[in-house]
Parts: structure tokens; C-alpha cells; sequence
């Protein structure tokens, strides 16, 4: 069997898309499917891989896996790319359209240039802070500068789920041990369904530095919900403005609260590396 895939990346979170629409893979056969395609040496190597769907209630729907092969609900970087490729691959002509994922809409605005997408703004929705629903075993809500203790060191961290769980740590990403460090955070008992975590530098009231260990993949070169997580951590702590560049490993993210909405924008770059045809065995 052949699968048709395009590799993509936002600002390094690279993911590899399959059109749903044309190849159809039998659910059973995806999470296998996944961990060998994100292998990066035995496979094409990514973060993960995300179906290109049609959807009931939105223009298109995204069906996003991590490396390991399990689900997840929400990828920042990876819905701009979606928005990119169904642009440049002409499955629309609308600069505005709508993106679902796990039953949650997206709504898209695209700058284009010589008839292909450069960049994407993504209004996220919603911040959520309760505890139950991040989730995060904690004794209040909303959980901000909550002490945790991973590996004998007391941290603190701020946690939000944009569609997918997040705790911040105001701590330097330079002189963290994140290859040790990300997987206890990851896994702490106080996280039921586990966590990115989010190291976080703040550079001035308008920029941070940050760097991410992603649940069920591990660092990445960015993470577009932890970009968003972290803007409203610094708001959460007054340690920034309602607007911000995050400086990831892999570029720059802008992120904007308004506070009017409550909801968050997203906006940066997507990018297509190459296309191929993948050979199951």
C-alpha cells in the first residue's frame, strides 16, 4: 500500500499531513501507522502526523497524532500548516475559512503571496483555568504559581489547557535539563492525562524566550497552544503585555490576548518542505 503524505513545518514543529479525504486508512491501523512515519530514522521523522479530513461542521477538520502514536486535541503549528495546505493545494480559495478539531472550531485568516500561503492567524478560542478541565489536580483554581516538586526541586507553574494541557515554569530554558526534566513533568501524578510544560524566559513586557517539552513527543522546536499557554501565564503573573513575540528554538510566534473576546490569536509562519509517497508493508 501507498500513502501520499507532505511534510510540513511551523517554525521547526514539523508534522507529516495525509489527505483524508483521498486516502482512507482504517482507524486501527493509524496509531502504527503514525509511530513508524515519525520515526526519524527509520521512517520520514516528525513530530507526529495529522489527517486532512472533511468535517460536518466546519470547512475541514484536523485529526492530529503525536509521535507515539497517541491522539491529541489541539496543535498550533500543526492547524496553521493544515490551513496552508489546503490553500496552496486548492481544496479551497477562501482566505477565511474554518478548521475542526476534536469538536472544537478554529477560525483561519490567511496572508498569501503568489497564489500560497506565507502566514497564518489562528483565533484559538478560549483560555480554559479550571483545574478539572485542564486537567490538574490542584486545591484552587484557577492554578497560578502553584509549587510543584519534580525530581527534589520545588518549581512553580501556571497552568492552562488551549484544547490540550499546559504548565508554564517561569524558569531560564537555557539552563534547564529538559531531556530529564520534561518527561517528570510530562508524567507528575498531579497531571491525569499528562502535560506540556512550557520553560519560560521573560525578556521585557513584549517578548519571551521559550522553550517546550510536548506530551507524547518530547522537545520540539515549537509548539503553537504553548505559545498561546505562555502568553496568558505572563498575563496571569503580570509579566508581560497582552500582546507578545514568543522566541522559540525554531522562530517567532506572535500571540495576542484580547482581552474583550477572551480569546487568544495566533499568528506565524507554515511552511512545506517536501511531498512523497510513503510504502506500507
Amino acid at each position: 500500500m501507498e500513502v501520499k503524505f507532505t511534510k510540513m513545518q511551523g517554525c521547526g514543529n514539523d508534522y507529516v499531513y495525509i489527505d483524508g479525504a483521498s486516502q482512507q486508512i482504517a482507524q486501527d491501523k493509524k496509531e502504527e501507522l503514525v509511530i513508524r512515519m515519525s520515526d526519524r530514522h527509520f521512517g520520514i521523522g516528525s513530530d507526529g502526523v495529522i489527517f486532512i479530513n472533511p468535517s460536518d461542521i466546519a470547512d475541514f477538520e484536523m485529526e492530529m497524532y503525536n509521535a507515539d502514536g497517541s491522539r491529541a486535541e489541539m496543535c498550533g503549528n500543526g492547524i496553521r500548516c493544515v490551513a496552508k495546505y489546503v490553500f496552496d493545494n486548492k481544496l479551497t480559495d477562501k482566505e477565511e475559512f474554518t478548521i475542526e478539531s476534536f469538536k472544537k472550531i478554529k477560525y483561519i485568516s490567511l496572508k498569501v503571496k503568489g497564489g500560497q500561503a506565507y502566514e497564518v492567524s489562528v483565533d484559538m478560542g478560549e483560555p480554559i483555568l479550571d483545574k478539572d478541565l485542564i486537567p490538574v489536580i490542584s486545591d484552587k483554581s484557577p492554578v497560578i504559581d502553584k509549587k510543584i516538586l519534580v525530581n527534589e526541586k520545588e518549581y512553580k507553574m501556571t497552568c492552562v489547557s488551549m484544547g490540550n494541557p499546559h504548565a508554564v515554569v517561569f524558569e531560564d530554558p537555557d539552563l534547564i535539563d529538559i531531556e530529564k526534566i520534561g518527561p517528570l513533568f510530562e508524567n507528575h501524578d498531579l497531571f491525569p492525562k499528562r502535560t506540556n510544560t512550557e520553560f519560560v524566559k521573560v525578556l521585557n513586557r513584549k517578548e519571551v524566550k521559550m522553550r517546550v517539552w510536548e506530551r507524547g513527543t518530547g522537545e520540539t522546536l515549537a509548539c503553537g497552544t504553548g505559545c498561546c499557554a505562555t502568553c496568558l501565564a505572563c498575563i496571569l503573573n503580570n509579566l508581560t503585555d497582552d500582546e507578545i513575540t514568543v522566541h522559540v528554538l525554531g522562530g517567532d510566534i506572535k500571540v495576542k490576548f484580547d482581552r474583550k473576546t477572551n480569546h487568544i490569536i495566533m499568528t506565524g509562519p507554515a511552511k512545506t518542505v517536501f511531498t512523497g509517497i510513503y510504502h506500507i508493508d
